[in-house]
């Protein structure tokens, strides 16, 4: 019998989807904001819609950042935003540990937990909010077999196939 990916995989697979959305050449990063186990938002590293994307013209960098791109962590919120879905007490799954400002904009949102695949210049004022504003942090990883689990090349199209 085949073993189901649990939620958790589940949602960090979606993130890496989301991931390849990106238009930064910087860091790749997807997002996904879960509540009762539904997706109620997702963002990816990008430019404001309309801007030129750095994947087409390169990066606007400003102080060893780049400006052009919000981060996906933050997408997901205004996507949250726009179309009125509260987050309070909502999950985050986002392929790499949140920056500082994308932390407290998490955590002023009402974020419950944190689900991180890769750490990224984990900052240590960023750590200490999370414990004082008592949010779970919890690194997840994903191996092999997960990836086999998801299998999406039964979804080609038969003349597609090598």
């Amino acid at each position: 019998m085949k073993k189901r990916i649990d939620w958790d995989q589940y949602f960090m697979v979606q993130a890496g989807l989301v991931a390849s959305r990106g238009t930064c050449r910087r860091l790749s990063v997807g997002a996904i904001l879960v509540r009762d186990k539904r997706i109620i938002g997702s963002g990816y590293n990008g430019a404001v819609a309309g801007d030129d994307h750095c994947i087409d013209v390169g990066c606007y960098m400003r102080d060893g950042h780049c400006v052009r791109t919000i981060h996906a962590e933050m997408n997901a919120l205004l996507q949250c935003a726009k179309f009125g879905t509260p987050t309070d007490g909502a999950v985050l799954y986002v392929t790499d540990f949140p920056c500082l400002q994308c932390t407290k904009s998490l955590l002023q949102a009402g974020i419950k937990q944190i689900n991180y695949l890769r750490n990224y210049h984990n900052d240590e004022y960023a750590m200490k909010l999370i414990r004082l504003k008592n949010v779970k942090l919890h690194q997840i990883r994903l191996d092999s077999n997960i990836l086999e689990e998801v299998n999406l090349d039964q979804y080609i199209y038969p003349d597609d196939r090598d």
